[in-house]
């Protein structure tokens, strides 16, 4: 997949408060991550904008120790997290850097990418200051999307 990232900057794991038992403190039940402007279904041009949307905890960058707070992270063609390579067990580790997991640890809303034609599925996760995903309240459903 070749894509031209806009106003990303990637940022390596950085240590953020955890739990006693190593596990990201849990999020606001009202908490909701979301897609703006973007469904499931939806046929789009390239460049594609994707803007995050976030209701209930506020943005931070990477490795800012604040309650109520993470940072955004767009998932690309790959399982569904937590179906996915590390199982139940993904919740309790960072999410990977390369093409399929996007990092937003400067606390954007938005990337511009450039794809190529073809079907992408597209899912979201607010995750914590070290890139831990918060859980299921804070992922998105997988939406698919068709690039022309």
């Amino acid at each position: 997949m070749k894509h031209l990232i806009t106003s990303v900057f990637l940022t390596a794991a950085m240590a953020t408060p955890l739990l006693a038992d190593g596990h990201t403190p849990p999020a606001p039940d009202n908490a909701m991550v979301y897609f703006i402007g973007l469904s499931d279904g939806d046929t789009v041009a390239s460049p594609v904008a994707v803007r995050f949307g976030l209701s209930g905890m506020g943005i931070a960058p990477a490795g800012q120790d604040m309650e109520g707070t993470g940072h955004h992270h767009l998932l690309i063609n790959r399982p569904p997290l937590g179906e996915g390579e590390w199982g139940d067990e993904e919740w309790d580790y960072g999410l990977p850097v390369d093409d399929n997991h996007l990092h937003f640890g400067k606390g954007q809303t938005e990337v511009t990418l450039d794809l190529e034609p073809g079907v992408y599925t597209l899912q979201m996760a607010l995750g914590s200051g070290s890139h831990v995903p918060y859980g299921p309240g804070l992922v998105t459903e997988v939406i698919t999307i068709t690039v022309e």
